[in-house]
């Protein structure tokens, strides 16, 4: 039954993306262009996304399973650190470049947009590069004589 959810879960927020225009890479450029023709309609998405996100937060936190019957795991840390600046400025920047983000460049690569393809080739070898060296690091912080982190 999970994997049943979570498939029309995932189906609903495809639908959510093409009917708000997310998965136009020219709104998304438009929205960011401040100095040009600003469009402003992906503000209003987002400020949706952002109010519905907030009361699915504050029904999650005083429940201990989920709607499904499985455990809660909602997020603990609230630490700012090197690799949340890094991973943040990487994000916005591809964003800005690309026009998409990863949920709206699977939808997009869905209907066989060269450009969304290759946004998220590039978007998996950058996840593949991030794994490469997280446990790289990893592996070197424990070795004996160099102390942990």
């Amino acid at each position: 039954m999970t994997r049943v959810s979570e498939f029309f879960i995932g189906l609903l927020f495809g639908w959510g993306l093409l009917i708000s225009g997310m998965t136009d890479p020219g709104k998304v450029l438009g929205f960011l262009d401040l100095a040009g023709a600003w469009d402003p309609s992906l503000a209003f998405v987002m400020g949706g996304a952002i109010l519905i996100g907030v009361a699915g937060f504050a029904v999650a936190k005083k429940r201990t399973t989920s709607f499904l019957g499985s455990a809660m795991h909602l997020p603990t840390s609230r630490d700012i650190d090197r690799r949340l600046i890094i991973g943040s400025l990487m994000f916005g920047a591809g964003w800005g470049l690309a026009g998409f983000c990863p949920g709206p460049g699977l939808v997009t690569m869905g209907s066989g947009e060269p450009k969304a393809v290759l946004f998220v080739a590039a978007m998996i070898g950058g996840m593949a590069l991030f794994e490469v060296l997280d446990r790289r690091e990893r592996s070197l912080s424990i070795q004996p004589g160099r102390g942990q982190k």
